[in-house]
């Protein structure tokens, strides 16, 4: 079967633009499905995946969802819904990449949709809110996702959009048609490994003296996002062993500081049932952000990492 691509939009905004992108994308050879997360039923523009089907997903239906208005809730809802069944489809062999497109909530839903599948699995959303202060982390997240800025707003068709919209399409296709490296380590031989400034010599040494002996060491910056995506991809199967130098994320979760690796750090290792070794680099260190200072923290001795003039 020829490789697919599924799209993610909300068609009763951006159906133009959201049949431009598919249009280009089959243009280059790749079947494309559509999945539509608007939150109100609509008959403009028809998907394969139709809102009323991730509604139903998610455990409502499209008439409850565009009468109501909790949008906290709704969003949610049709998001567990598209993740639900984007898992389902990716696991069926159905879809082999995803590209979205949206503003704010729908660049939010959509990487949130992402973000449940695969590691390695080709990712791209344009957005036009890309580049707003501290949104770029929310949607990437522990995710695998290229965040293609558009820069212009996504609201109808003009020779601008229509380039940005060629570029990520060709992006898309190029990644799930090229061959790429395989994921697997072989038998044994995949060594997850947390890193951080202070202990970057240790974690050095560590590393070159597993691949002399024959291992690949992957390592985790353990400064909160990193670390809380090696806990997933140790739970996907990724990795044979775990050097956990830096695991300082537990007490920053703890403490609500900026480090904080989730509630489930140094838990997947022994649920997977493969060996763990555990240090105790920076676990000495706090990050609490500005906001949460105490005049205490003063007393403190004070590192600076990574910092520029």
């Amino acid at each position: 079967m020829p490789k697919q691509i599924l799209i993610i939009s909300t068609l009763d905004t951006k159906g133009e633009e959201t049949f431009y992108l598919k249009e280009k994308i089959e243009s280059l050879g790749f079947p494309a499905i559509l999945m539509d997360l608007s939150m109100r039923a609509h008959v403009s523009h028809p998907a394969e995946i139709t809102n009323a089907q991730v509604a139903e997903a998610g455990g409502s239906s499209i008439e409850d969802i565009g009468q109501s208005r909790e949008r906290s809730r709704i969003t949610k809802i049709m998001t567990s819904g598209a993740s639900k069944l984007a898992t389902r489809y990716h696991a069926e062999g159905t879809i082999d990449g995803v590209i979205a497109m949206g503003g704010s909530t729908g660049t939010l839903m959509a990487s949130e949709v992402m973000r449940s599948l695969p590691f390695g699995v080709p990712k791209v959303v344009i957005s036009s809110t890309a580049a707003l202060p501290g949104l770029s982390t929310r949607y990437i997240g522990t995710g695998d996702i290229v965040l293609f800025h558009s820069v212009i707003e996504i609201s109808g068709i003009s020779n601008l959009l229509k380039n940005v919209m060629d570029r990520a399409a060709h992006a898309i296709t190029g990644m799930v048609h090229e061959t790429v490296t395989p994921l697997v380590a072989g038998e044994g031989k995949a060594i997850a490994l947390t890193m951080l400034g202070p202990c970057e010599s240790c974690a050095s040494s560590v590393r070159q003296a597993l691949e002399q002996a024959g291992y690949q060491v992957i390592g985790f910056s353990a400064a909160g996002i990193g670390d809380r995506a090696m806990e997933q991809m140790i739970a996907e199967g990724f990795f044979q062993g775990v050097i956990d130098l830096a695991p300082g994320g537990v007490g920053e979760h703890l403490f609500g500081f900026m480090r904080d690796a989730g509630p489930f750090r140094l838990e997947n290792a022994g649920r997977m049932g493969i060996p763990m070794l555990v240090s105790t680099c920076s676990v000495n260190h706090m990050t609490p952000s500005k906001s949460k200072y105490q005049a205490e923290y003063h007393q403190r001795r004070k590192y600076d990492l990574d910092k520029f003039s």
